[in-house]
């Protein structure tokens, strides 16, 4: 795996980890980091794509890269549908607006 994308990819992981694992009193402050780091994770998996030769040519073939399946495979199952919303995004060269990916 990238090492950039794998670095950030357990920034995310330890993220959601401790979001699961936090109390009612750090429950704000914990899913806000999380929420950063899924999104710089997204940000470096998007340059990553950009810098693909030859660049996938649709979301299934982004999908069936060997990379995007082992992060679908560390990522937790309620993260999946996220993720793929993004690699779509991503192949319709859409990027958000900062305040989009927080809403």
């Amino acid at each position: 795996m990238n090492p950039t994308v794998k670095e950030a990819l357990q920034t995310t992981i330890d993220n959601w980890n401790a979001m699961s694992a936090s109390r009612n009193d750090e429950q704000e402050a914990v899913a806000d980091q999380f929420q950063s780091s899924f999104y710089l994770f997204i940000d470096v998996f998007r340059e990553w794509v950009q810098a693909l030769e030859p660049r996938p040519q649709s979301i299934d073939d982004l999908m069936n890269l060997e990379m995007v399946q082992d992060i679908l495979d560390i990522l937790p199952a309620p993260l999946h549908l996220n993720f793929e919303t993004e690699a779509e995004l991503i192949m319709d060269n859409v990027l958000r607006i900062d305040d989009d990916k927080y809403d």
